[in-house]
């Protein structure tokens, strides 16, 4: 490998890294404003917050374990961690997604019985 495919590839790695940086922070975000949510909700539907704020924090751990992979791969190794964390953040992205829907049901639902 030449040392121009050396410097895209790194650069490329830190790319990802950024970007899935970015996404945890933004995931947190969400948490926090769930949890939020969750302190003003009765206590049935703080039951249910919680099941999914568990939820979401054990696939952030994931996600922060693979992209603590991905920093110390080096050189070529970084494609196939790359690829296992693609797959961990399309699973990561659609059980954000499923849960902030299953929530935002929740407060319709709680809206429309006050």
């Amino acid at each position: 490998m030449n040392t121009i495919n050396i410097m895209e590839n790194q650069e490329q790695k830190l790319n990802y890294q950024q970007k899935i940086e970015s996404q945890l922070d933004e995931w947190r975000a969400d948490i926090d404003r769930l949890r939020e949510r969750a302190k003003g909700a009765t206590a049935e539907t703080k039951l249910k917050y919680q099941e999914n704020i568990n939820k979401l924090e054990l696939k952030m751990e994931e996600g922060k374990s693979k992209l603590k992979d991905l920093k110390e791969s080096g050189g070529e190794a970084w494609e196939s961690v790359k690829e296992g964390a693609d797959s961990i953040w399309d699973t990561m992205k659609a059980t954000f997604a499923e849960v902030k829907e299953k929530l935002r049901d929740k407060d319709d639902d709680n809206e429309k019985s006050a």
